[in-house]
């Protein structure tokens, strides 16, 4: 089966607020699970529904923290890089000035091998192996 899912079908499995394409989505995952062959959820699609939950829905760190969390913890689905994923929630519920993005960024680089993480944001130069660049 082999399946990618979208940013509004993360949304929808999050969110539960269209029933119709909610139902959709999770008998896409739970054909998938069943196939042996969860789901995929990238980076950037996690990305963009942190910012869709924050922005839109105006869910708040520990909600949209908790959801990720869960989605960890599920068998029906599995990123893109799932040690990644692990980091990034555990910078983000450390850190109170970085947002997300920051965090996935810092965690990224450092499963990509980089020991330093730098930027020109303060609140995510607090993050470890970031440095402000001056």
């Amino acid at each position: 089966m082999s399946i990618a899912i979208d940013t509004n079908v993360l949304v929808r499995l999050l969110v539960q607020d269209d029933a119709t394409q909610c139902a959709a989505a999770r008998r896409l995952v739970e054909d998938a699970a069943q196939a042996e062959e969860p789901v995929l959820i990238m980076l950037c699609a996690l990305l963009e529904t942190e910012w869709v939950l924050r922005s839109r829905y105006k869910l708040d760190k520990t909600s949209i923290a908790g959801a990720f969390a869960r989605l960890l913890e599920s068998g029906d689905v599995e990123f893109e890089h799932e040690p990644t994923v692990e980091e990034t929630l555990h910078l983000w519920s450390q850190s109170s000035r970085a947002d997300f993005a920051d965090c996935l960024l810092s965690a990224r680089a450092v499963h990509l091998g980089r020991s330093r993480f730098m930027t020109f944001d303060v609140g995510a130069s607090r993050l470890p192996r970031a440095e402000l660049l001056a």
